[in-house]
């Protein structure tokens, strides 16, 4: 049983390694549109992983559910009724604070 799980779960990674490298996200990605985001996203976050360890699996979480359906689009952080956000399966979703706290700076 183990074994199996560990199997699922290096298929699973592999999967969703290729789906979200075909995408272009990587280091860099804003260096010509926004050259510090990196520099100004990462200690938001830092802090909130130091605050709340538990938040890093919650937004791990949020990035699955967002990039699952049609690809990774952030429309698990749009506001309103009939969005993603509001779906039944995202309803438990984490770490949006993170996220607002990242955006704010």
């Amino acid at each position: 049983m183990g074994f199996n799980c560990f199997l699922l779960t290096i298929l699973f990674l592999a999967i969703a390694s290729s789906l979200v490298e075909g995408q272009g996200t990587r280091v860099g990605f804003y260096s010509r549109s926004c050259p510090p985001v990196e520099s100004i996203v990462r200690p938001a976050v830092q802090s909130h992983f130091r605050s709340d360890p538990t938040v890093a699996p919650g937004l791990l979480r949020m990035h699955f559910h967002d990039c699952f359906v049609n690809g990774c689009d952030a429309s698990t952080l749009i506001d309103g009724a009939s969005t993603e956000k509001t779906a039944p399966p995202n309803l438990l979703l984490r770490g949006y604070e993170v996220i607002d706290d990242a955006k704010t700076q």
